[in-house]
């Protein structure tokens, strides 16, 4: 059974920092690209960040880029998404999910999905 299961969401202030982690089980980890996926309150969920099976490229959306670093642990099966300088517009549930093509923002792509964590950033 594939798990994907993202943890480290929270409450915190602007220009504050978190780090997400995407703990999976059930996939070959090293064969998968994972992304971040987030939807805010009444909006339609949006790319964040994607890394390719072996951490050689990374892609971004323009909003985090400088912001946000996505990484991952081939040996712990484990992604990661670090957000610093924090924005009430960042505020989302955030997702994990894993694909098997390259870095991409289509979240047709992406075959599994977390349930996502909550992120809240006050102004």
């Amino acid at each position: 059974q594939v798990q994907l299961v993202e943890s480290g969401g929270g409450l915190v202030q602007a220009g504050g920092s978190l780090r997400l982690s995407c703990a999976t089980s059930g996939i070959t980890f090293g064969l998968y690209t994972m992304g971040w996926f987030r939807r805010a309150p009444g909006k339609e969920r949006e790319f964040v960040a994607a890394i390719i099976w072996n951490g050689g490229t990374t892609y971004y959306t323009d909003s985090v880029k400088g912001r946000f670093t996505i990484s991952r642990d081939n040996i712990k099966n484990m992604a990661y998404l670090q957000m610093n300088s924090l924005r009430p517009e960042d505020t989302a549930v955030y997702y994990c999910a894993a694909g098997r093509n390259s870095v991409t923002a289509s979240d047709s792509e992406y075959f599994y999905w977390g349930q996502g964590t909550q992120v809240t950033v006050s102004s």
